[in-house]
């Protein structure tokens, strides 16, 4: 599609200012909507964000403003990329801004720790008249932000606004498909960041890779019984917002969420390390599945573990000590 777009983008950390950086290769224009004037000025004065994405040069046109309202003037598409915990307000301030039916795509991932929603439910009590959209897979924005081949998926209850969004937000290095499964993709974005911690702390504890496999395996198992329970479709969690991001949250450092395990597998302190969303999800996801009867022992234990009440020993010792069973239960 040639029609060039203007995208707003929400939040000028390190996975949004990626996604706008990633919006003007692919011929949009882009503008981040910063919270704070350190970080606009900064990369409006710089064309860099070393504060999020130190070593990335960014293109001279993008800038970073503190107005929302001047970000979202003319919008013909919205990326909301802040936290998890902080889009019912970010979302709130964007309103009266917002023209209708101007497409959001909710890009953050994670559960309101408060309310039990998903983001797409919190974005549609928040902005009734515009249709929404959610980004997830395996990504990390260091790799995006420097040119990295990477394969996400776009999903939307609207199938057609999911395929011309994918078809739109599509770039050189950044490969989106389309899905209709708008529940199933934030599920899978939300819990892998709960397993994720786990991964890391079964690796930080120094259990061995094998352990760590075993974490992936059975944590993909609870990651598709709770998707089920929420209507998923099973193709959707063996895809790249799934098993994809899955496997590459439990695997590297650069995962902030499996570098939180490692610190709590290691007994070292977690004060001052970066945002983990799965902090946050972790106790409201543990709450939904006893509520619904499921069986997740590994959330479970994460959410033990972070709260105090269990260590990282014991946790596996646990999980070992489990009744046998057969493994498709």
């Amino acid at each position: 599609m040639s029609e060039t777009w203007n995208i707003a983008v929400l939040g000028a950390g390190a996975w949004g200012t990626a996604l706008a950086l990633t919006a003007r290769r692919g011929g949009h224009k882009a503008t981040l909507w910063a919270r704070d004037a350190e970080t606009a000025h900064a990369i409006n004065r710089t064309h860099a964000n070393s504060r999020y994405l130190p070593g990335v040069k960014l293109d001279p046109s993008l800038a970073a403003l503190t107005d929302i309202t001047a970000v979202l003037d003319g919008a013909h598409c919205v990326l909301a990329a802040t936290p998890a915990q902080t889009l019912c307000a970010v979302l709130g301030t964007a309103h009266d801004a917002l023209a209708p039916n101007v497409p959001v795509v909710l890009c953050a991932k994670g559960i309101e720790r408060e309310t039990g929603r998903l983001m797409s439910e919190v974005a549609r009590e928040v902005l009734p008249q515009n249709p929404l959209a959610a980004l997830s897979g395996p990504s990390f924005a260091a790799d995006v932000a420097a040119g990295l081949p990477t394969a996400v998926t776009i999903a939307a209850h609207d199938g057609a606004l999911a395929a011309e969004l994918a078809a739109r937000l599509s770039a050189p290095n950044l490969r989106c498909y389309s899905s209709g499964d708008l529940v199933g993709v934030e599920i899978g974005g939300a819990l892998k960041n709960v397993l994720a911690i786990a991964a890391g702390a079964t690796s930080g504890a120094g259990f061995g890779a094998s352990a760590v496999a075993a974490i992936i395996t059975r944590g993909f198992v609870e990651l598709r019984r709770i998707g089920a329970a929420f209507g998923a479709q099973p193709e959707t969690l063996m895809g790249l917002s799934g098993l994809g991001d899955l496997v590459l949250t439990c695997s590297s450092a650069q995962s902030r969420n499996f570098s939180y395990g490692l610190a709590l597998g290691r007994g070292e302190s977690v004060e001052g390390l970066p945002l983990a969303e799965g902090v946050y999800t972790a106790g409201i996801a543990a709450k939904i599945v006893r509520e619904r009867g499921l069986e997740a022992p590994i959330i479970g234990s994460v959410t033990e573990i972070l709260e105090g009440r269990l260590t990282v020993d014991a946790a596996m010792k646990a999980l070992l000590a489990r009744p046998l069973k057969s493994e498709v239960e």
